[in-house]
């Protein structure tokens, strides 16, 4: 019995060492997957850059064709039923001041469709 419960246990610290690793469980389609997703764009409309896998979430910067930036990240595990990607949760960068944008992120602008009640009493739109 003592021999199956330290094989139980070996495999376990395995599984666990695994399922931590979000460079082993977020392969590079499921970002690109998952930030074209999140941003509403094609996959050919955007560049990725600058990954860091740090435990189970990958970060990484995302610079779109018409010259948008975001910082995006995602988090991964591997379970039984496989790689567990989760959606790319994405934020706009602000503009440098030389374009003419304002400073705010383009998802907090001025009073669009993702201008909510929240942001509006947080005074991030009008």
């Amino acid at each position: 019995m003592k021999k199956s419960s330290s094989k139980f246990v070996a495999t376990l610290v395995l599984i666990a060492a695994v399922t931590g690793c979000a460079s082993v469980a977020v392969s590079n389609d499921a970002i690109e997957k998952n930030t074209a997703m999140a941003l509403g764009l094609p996959k050919s409309s955007f560049t990725i850059s600058d990954r860091v896998d740090d435990g189970v979430k990958s970060s990484y910067a995302v610079k779109t064709n018409a010259g948008k930036q975001y910082s995006c990240y995602v988090t991964g595990t591997v379970a039984i039923t496989g790689r567990v990607v989760s959606d790319a949760i994405c934020q706009a960068l602000a503009q440098p001041q030389g374009q003419g944008k304002s400073a705010k992120p383009a998802s907090v602008g001025g009073g669009g469709a993702s201008c909510n009640a929240l942001l509006k009493a947080a005074g991030k739109c009008q």
